[in-house]
């Protein structure tokens, strides 16, 4: 017997990855992205530290699959944002990794081609170009950290993060998260259990040693010195929204008895709207309603949003594809986005400076 016998029986092949510094070379930060990245941090980790007014939203579609329809959203936005930046903050969700209970298609990184070909290689180069060029037009990046090696290939290019509910939980993540060099969002659990999000802050905040690899794609030991960003994003659960203002005090109360700032994002996706889109303006409605009512702790939503509404399955032929139509979650349209943000805007304009009063 060998150690051939013993090893990597389940494993087909080790296909060559360029390093996290090849891919830079290649795809080299420009000063114009590299300015809205910094501005964005910075302007994320005023609000959470009360010394900037405005609400942000974490707003685009549910995941990237065509990067030209992608970045016509992204220009859209980017005025959308200009005309409300003096009470919204506007983040675009840029999502390229998908978790799955079973299986689907598992994202823009993953699976470029839509073919079942994996090329993770051309899917990393695919995603660091796409986030540049949001980047370039002065508009702020969010994804959802999943895969823990992917920060070292695009962390320069990301001003939020969010950890998944399904992941909120995972030891991986909440190292990972210590780490990164973005404010990040602990999602509730899928149950709708907020401890395990409460839990995850405290752990993120703390440093960490764990394995992982450098920017020349060795393995390293990564030893970070923890992130005093993490806040909470409730997103409903076990098909019950948690939105509601009993849902949100209790947060407040988890977050307080943890000796953490109050800091709240409201998802208006997910299980807070039963999955379907056209309730997402009614979840931000009643969001922007408590803040108007004197809530503190809202500092951000997130609203899933695409050109065309709703979604669609990916088809043999990808020619037939709709235009600007997820293939992911339902998201709401453009039309109702620009109402949405605009409509909170103009309710929030008046109220938001009164609360660092």
């Amino acid at each position: 017997m060998t150690t051939l016998d013993l090893d990597n029986i389940n494993v087909a092949a080790f296909d060559p990855m360029p390093s996290p510094e090849d891919v830079h070379a290649k795809l080299p930060l420009s000063l114009n992205a590299a300015r809205t990245v910094m501005q964005g941090r910075e302007a994320l980790r005023n609000i959470l530290d009360r010394k900037d007014h405005r609400l942000f939203v974490v707003v685009g579609p549910c995941s990237i699959h065509d990067p030209v329809a992608g970045m016509d959203y992204a220009r859209r936005l980017k005025a959308l944002a200009d005309e409300v930046s003096d009470t919204l903050l506007i983040v675009m969700r840029v999502y390229f990794e998908k978790p799955r209970t079973t299986t689907g298609w598992k994202g823009y990184i993953n699976d470029p081609h839509m073919d079942d070909s994996f090329r993770v290689d051309e899917g990393m180069e695919l995603a660091r170009r796409f986030l540049i060029d949001v980047n370039e037009l002065g508009l702020p990046a969010g994804t959802e950290a999943l895969d823990p090696i992917s920060p070292q290939y695009l962390g320069d290019l990301i001003a939020w993060s969010a950890i998944g509910a399904r992941t909120t939980e995972s030891q991986t993540h909440r190292e990972m998260s210590s780490g990164l060099s973005t404010p990040v969002g602990f999602k509730n659990g899928t149950n709708g259990d907020i401890g395990v999000a409460v839990n995850a802050i405290l752990s993120a905040s703390r440093p960490h040693s764990f394995l992982g690899i450098n920017n020349q794609g060795r393995t390293a030991i990564v030893r970070t010195r923890g992130n005093r960003y993490g806040h909470i994003v409730l997103r409903g659960g076990d098909g019950r929204p948690n939105y509601d203002t009993v849902s949100v005090s209790m947060a407040e109360q988890a977050m307080v008895k943890g000796k953490l700032p109050a800091n709240i994002v409201v998802d208006c996706s997910h299980a807070n709207s039963y999955k379907k889109p056209e309730l997402q303006p009614l979840v931000m409605a009643d969001v922007v309603n408590q803040i108007r009512l004197g809530n503190k702790s809202v500092v951000g939503t997130m609203i899933e949003s695409n050109l065309v509404a709703g979604n669609q399955p990916i088809p043999d032929d990808l020619s037939k594809l709709t235009y600007g139509c997820s293939v992911t979650d339902a998201c709401v349209d453009w039309e109702a986005t620009e109402k949405m943000l605009r409509d909170a805007a103009t309710l929030l304009r008046d109220v938001l400076p009164e609360r660092l009063r």
